[in-house]
C-alpha cells in the first residue's frame, strides 16, 4: 500500500471514529431517556441503568455506520480538495485507483464490522437487553424499595422505607401486615436487608418493634426484637422466560425456529424480513464508498462545485438509505419481494461502479444534480437580493 493510500485510510479512520461516536452518543442518548424509569421508578443504580442501556450501543452502531463513513470520507476528500492534494494527484498522472483502492478498503472494513455486529453482536445485545428488563420488572428489591413511599406489596401489605444507603441497607423501616382476618401486624425496625437464604427471599429487621392488635378490639401489645426475619419469598412475582422478537433472536434460528415457538408462529414474516435485512444492510457502506467517490473523488475548479457536490452525495446517499428502507416496509408486507432489500444496494453499486469506470453520471442523478444545482443558485440569488436590499436601507439612513 503506497503512502497516499495509508494517508488516506488513517484520515478517513480518525474522522470515522469521532463521526460515529458523535452520532452514536445522541442517538444513545434519546433511547437511554426512555429507560429512565429503571433509575427513577424501579429502583436500579446508575451503574445497571448505563450497562442495561448500553447493551443496545451495537444496533445503534450498527443503523449509524454507514452515515458516520460517509461524513468521514466527505471530510477527507473536501480536505484534500481544499489543499489541492486531488488536484496534484490527478496532475501526476496517477490512475483513479490511488484514491479509489483506500475509499473501498476502508468501506470493505466497515462492511465486514456492520456484518459482525448485524449477525451477531446486535442481536445479542438486544436478547441481553431484553432478559435484562424482564428482570427488572420481577425484581422484587426495585419493586418495593422506593424511600418516602407507601408500597402495596400485595393486598393489606404495605411496605415504607425511609432511606436506602448505597451498600443495600433500608432505614427507618415500616411494614403493615394485615392481610390475617382476626389480627392486624406493624412492624418498625431502624434498619433492614432483604437477604437470599434457603431458597427464600428473607427481609431482616434489626432493632424494632412488633405491634400487634386484634382487629376490632382495642388492645395492644409490643414486643422489641434485635433481629427479625419476615418471609417474603411468596411474594415474589413469578419469572417469566423473556418473549425474544425478531431483532432480538440468533441470525441463523431466524429460519429454523421451534414448532412450540407461538411467537415465531404468529410473525414468521418478521423473521424472514430481519434474516434478509441483517444481511442486505451491510451492503450500504460499500455503495456510499462508490458514490462518494463518484462525486467527490475527482478534483474540482471552484469551491462551489466543491458544494454543490458534496450537498448532492449526501442526498443522493440519504434517497438511497430512505429507499432500503422503505423496502424494509414492503417486505414486511409481502416477505416473498425480499430479493427487493439485496436488489436496492447492488443496483446503487452497480450504478456508482458504471459512473466511475466511464466518468459519466446516470441521467436521473445529473437531473439530481441540476435540480440541487438550481436551488442553490435560487437560494443564493435571494440572499443577495435581501442584502442588496439591507444595504440600500443602510445607505438611505
Amino acid at each position: 500500500m503506497k503512502t497516499i493510500e495509508r494517508y488516506i485510510i488513517r484520515r478517513s479512520f480518525t474522522a470515522f471514529i469521532v463521526t460515529l461516536a458523535a452520532m452514536t452518543g445522541v442517538v444513545w442518548s434519546t433511547q437511554a431517556l426512555r429507560q429512565l424509569d429503571l433509575v427513577t421508578s424501579k429502583g436500579q443504580t446508575l451503574l445497571q441503568f448505563g450497562y442495561i442501556t448500553a447493551l443496545a450501543l451495537p444496533f445503534l452502531i450498527l443503523i449509524v455506520a454507514p452515515f458516520a463513513m460517509m461524513l468521514a470520507f466527505i471530510i477527507v476528500l473536501n480536505s484534500m480538495s481544499r489543499d489541492s492534494e486531488l488536484i496534484v494527484i490527478n496532475a501526476s498522472g496517477a490512475s483513479k485507483w490511488l484514491v479509489l483502492r483506500p475509499i473501498m478498503t476502508f468501506s470493505l472494513c466497515v462492511t465486514a464490522l456492520m456484518y459482525f455486529l448485524s449477525i451477531y453482536l446486535s442481536p445479542t445485545g438486544l436478547a441481553e437487553l431484553r432478559s435484562e428488563l424482564t428482570r427488572v420488572r420481577v425484581d422484587l428489591v426495585a419493586n418495593i424499595i422506593k424511600p418516602g413511599r407507601f408500597i402495596p406489596i400485595e393486598e393489606n401489605l404495605t411496605f415504607h422505607i425511609r432511606n436506602r444507603s448505597g451498600d443495600g441497607v433500608l432505614e427507618g423501616l415500616l411494614l403493615d401486615d394485615a392481610r390475617d382476618p382476626e389480627t392486624s401486624f406493624t412492624y418498625t425496625a431502624e434498619t433492614g436487608r432483604i437477604i437470599e437464604a434457603a431458597d427464600k427471599t428473607l427481609l431482616v429487621m434489626l432493632d424494632g418493634t412488633i405491634q400487634r392488635r386484634p382487629k376490632g378490639g382495642q388492645d395492644m401489645s409490643i414486643v422489641s426484637f434485635e433481629s427479625y426475619g419476615f418471609d417474603l419469598s411468596s411474594m415474589i412475582p413469578e419469572a417469566r422466560e423473556p418473549t425474544f422478537k425478531a431483532s432480538e433472536r440468533p441470525t441463523f434460528e431466524l429460519l429454523s425456529a421451534s414448532p412450540d415457538d407461538s411467537y415465531a408462529a404468529k410473525h414468521w414474516d418478521k423473521l424472514i424480513v430481519e434474516f434478509h435485512d441483517r444481511l442486505s444492510v451491510p451492503l450500504y457502506p460499500i455503495a456510499f464508498g462508490l458514490i462518494i467517490y463518484a462525486f467527490l473523488g475527482s478534483p474540482k475548479t471552484t469551491r462551489q462545485d466543491q458544494g454543490l457536490a458534496i450537498t448532492t452525495t449526501i442526498a443522493v446517499a440519504t434517497l438511497l438509505r430512505t429507499a432500503g428502507f422503505g423496502a424494509t416496509l414492503i417486505v414486511s408486507a409481502a416477505p416473498d419481494m425480499f430479493p427487493l432489500l439485496y436488489a436496492i444496494p447492488i443496483i446503487a453499486i452497480a450504478l456508482a461502479a458504471w459512473s466511475i469506470s466511464l466518468n459519466r453520471r446516470p441521467w436521473f442523478v445529473q437531473r439530481l444534480v441540476d435540480g440541487t444545482q438550481s436551488l442553490l443558485n435560487g437560494v443564493g440569488s435571494m440572499f443577495s437580493k435581501l442584502v442588496g436590499r439591507k444595504n440600500q436601507g443602510t445607505a438611505g439612513l
